[in-house]
């Protein structure tokens, strides 16, 4: 792992909102999104109105906007580099962070196979205990996808040591879809560039062996961390985008973020250019989407509808876009009578400071 990256008080506060921020607006994303996420454009309007969904939706006579795999998944993330941190700093053991990844997304997949804690298989040797699997709100399956359910499987865990050289991983090698970026942004919030571009590129091979599957998945992380550090979003893809250039195999996912960023360039944003983009099944479309979107919108709520209201993978668009708001405005730009009726919002937000302050801790 890192060394801190906060040097004074203010500078650690604005640290905290913006981990908070982001884990809180990709959960808010992904909460716009999940209902209307296998809808057409065509019948998200014509139930909804032109202008589609304009707020959260709620199931049945619930007063909680229900989150969906993409955010499940995030906080299992989250919480392996909470450990990673916590092992390094206590008992002097680092690199170990990639084995702490694959434990928590096997206990991620524990809550998708039984309908509460009680039933959950213990830990294996070595792995933590308590934790996310403890939390009964979280057994819920929300359309995960099927690479991330088959992959996990495996219990594969990559070796860090190894470069990233373009060639397809050993689990799911052919699979690109979004699983796997739309999980990574927590790598953005507590290392550099580099390291989170890395770590998060290796982490998606545990379940996404396409190249572009786990360099958009780096992606997104590099730019989180890029928007952290107080870089402007625009700066912060194009900085990305040299990152990625060094790594063989990346076109695909530099063409869409290309093409996000000259499309930003185009006027008055529209749901037909959110989808010239595609639907954001696949990683490379989820991550051009949720850019482009973060970078038109006038607005923070215009921002998170434009991302949702698309034929296409609508909780995913969601979240990545709501993962890059948070970490550049922090949760107070949030809308908060959004945010406060989000599934397990009280329970993200502790995570959320838990991670920021892991990262500063001296």
């Amino acid at each position: 792992m890192n060394e801190p990256r906060t040097s004074s008080l203010t500078d650690e506060a604005v640290y905290r909102a913006r981990v908070r921020g982001c884990l809180l607006g990709g959960a808010l994303g992904d909460a716009l999104g999940y209902p209307i996420e296998f809808s057409s454009l065509e019948r998200i309007r014509a139930a909804h109105g032109e202008r589609g969904v304009t707020g959260l939706l709620f199931p049945g006579d619930s007063e909680v906007a229900r989150i969906s795999d993409d955010t499940q998944m995030t906080l299992f993330t989250a919480e392996a580099l909470i450990q990673a941190h916590r092992r390094e700093r206590l008992k002097g053991i680092g690199g170990g962070w990639a084995l702490l990844v694959r434990w928590a997304y096997e206990r991620w997949l524990e809550t998708q196979r039984h309908p509460g804690p009680e039933h959950a298989a213990p830990p294996q040797s070595g792995a933590p205990e308590g934790g996310l699997i403890t939390q009964p709100w979280l057994y819920a399956r929300r359309a995960p996808g099927n690479a991330c359910v088959s992959g996990i499987a495996q219990m594969y865990a990559p070796d860090p040591t190894l470069a990233l050289d373009g060639r397809p991983g050993e689990v799911n090698p052919d699979s690109k879809g979004c699983g796997a970026v739309m999980r990574s942004a927590p790598f953005g919030l507590v290392n550099p560039a580099d390291a989170a571009f890395a770590m998060a590129a290796r982490a998606a091979q545990i379940t996404h062996g396409h190249p572009t599957g786990y360099y958009a998945a780096g992606a997104l992380a590099a730019i989180v961390a890029h928007v952290v550090e107080g870089e402007s979003l625009e700066g912060a893809v194009l900085r990305s985008l040299r990152l990625l250039a060094r790594h063989p195999g990346h076109e695909e996912t530099s063409a869409a973020l290309t093409e996000a960023l000259d499309l930003a360039q185009e006027g008055t944003p529209t749901a037909e250019k959110v989808e010239s983009l595609g639907e954001g099944w696949v990683a490379e479309q989820a991550l051009a989407i949720g850019v482009y979107c973060a970078l038109v919108a006038p607005s923070v709520r215009d921002t998170l509808l434009l991302a949702v209201n698309h034929s296409g993978d609508s909780d995913s668009t969601g979240s990545v876009c709501g993962n890059l708001l948070g970490a550049r405005y922090g949760d107070h730009g949030l809308p908060h009578d959004w945010v406060e009726r989000v599934e397990g919002r009280a329970q993200i937000a502790a995570l959320a400071d838990d991670l920021a302050a892991e990262s500063v801790r001296r």
